[in-house]
């Protein structure tokens, strides 16, 4: 199996109607996997990185798309389908805004919005970062936030979690990322197909992503906009609690929540009944 076929073996677990499309952008080719109504609100996907890609929100994309036009994004420079230019890369968090900007934008042309309409935005790991720089630098494009289990935006990483995902990216195969995910999920059974597509992710290149630092207290604290946070009990990647308490303590208009029994990299799909349940509420307030 290559990574294509893996690809479209998750993306058939999408709703039926979901289509795929290829916007440019200055910084190269995103594909965006959309489903849900036309006149339905605008709501943006951003999965982690590490190889995830719009196919993770496969247990979430059929409840979501109830109410809202759903965009799930390969990330330019990530594992996926987006292609990235070579002659305008990726380098800055500022580049990373004005790539998703520019999406944004393009996205509610292609829904008929006008340009000034907010969207609702969301991402988990990685994503979540994104999705939270750029809402602090464009509040006003975004209506509501939510933020599933975020890496490096009110705490750093643990140390034995780098310590394990460097020793697995610095000599890459199935065999150590498998392992490597049974150990951060502390063997929950996983979706085969999307472990299937975990593995041949790990052909890509690799390339360094574009980061930078936890957003400043002050910024958050001036982030006039309902957020959702929900940490995965069993991360591996940080202290759940104590990130949810952070969080807390400085987003003003923030709900937070641990959820119990999950762990970082299979969020969205090990209980998306009790996540799914818990972003439809939030979104629809």
């Amino acid at each position: 199996m290559n990574f294509s076929v893996a690809y479209d073996k998750v993306m058939a677990k999408w709703p039926a109607d979901r289509e795929e499309i290829s916007v440019r952008t200055a910084f190269g080719e995103t594909v965006v996997n959309i489903c849900g109504p036309r006149d339905g609100i605008p709501l943006l996907l951003l999965p982690g990185g590490g190889g995830a890609t719009s196919a993770s929100w496969f247990a979430n994309a059929a409840e979501l798309a109830r109410t809202h036009r759903v965009h799930a994004v390969d990330l330019l420079g990530e594992p996926g389908r987006s292609v990235r230019d070579a002659e305008s890369p990726l380098r800055t968090v500022e580049h990373l805004t004005a790539w998703l900007d520019e999406l944004i934008g393009a996205l509610l042309h292609d829904m008929g919005a006008r340009q000034a309409a907010r969207i609702h935005l969301g991402g988990h790991s990685y994503g979540g970062w994104i999705a939270l720089q750029y809402a602090l630098r464009a509040p006003e494009r975004v209506s509501r936030l939510f933020l599933l289990d975020p890496t490096k935006c009110f705490s750093g990483f643990r140390a034995a979690y780098l310590l394990r995902a460097g020793s697995m990216m610095l000599r890459r195969s199935p065999r150590r990322l498998r392992a490597f995910l049974e150990w951060e999920t502390g063997g929950v059974p996983l979706d085969h197909d999307w472990l299937r597509l975990q593995e041949e992710a790990g052909a890509f290149p690799l390339v360094r992503p574009v980061t930078g630092p936890a957003p400043e207290p002050d910024a958050l604290r001036a982030l006039d906009l309902p957020v959702l946070v929900l940490l995965a009990e069993r991360s591996r990647t940080h202290d759940a609690r104590r990130v949810a308490a952070r969080a807390a303590t400085l987003l003003p208009h923030a709900e937070v929540a641990v959820l119990p029994g999950v762990s970082h990299h299979a969020l969205p799909h090990t209980d998306p009944a009790e996540l799914n349940r818990r972003l439809a509420g939030f979104l629809a307030a």
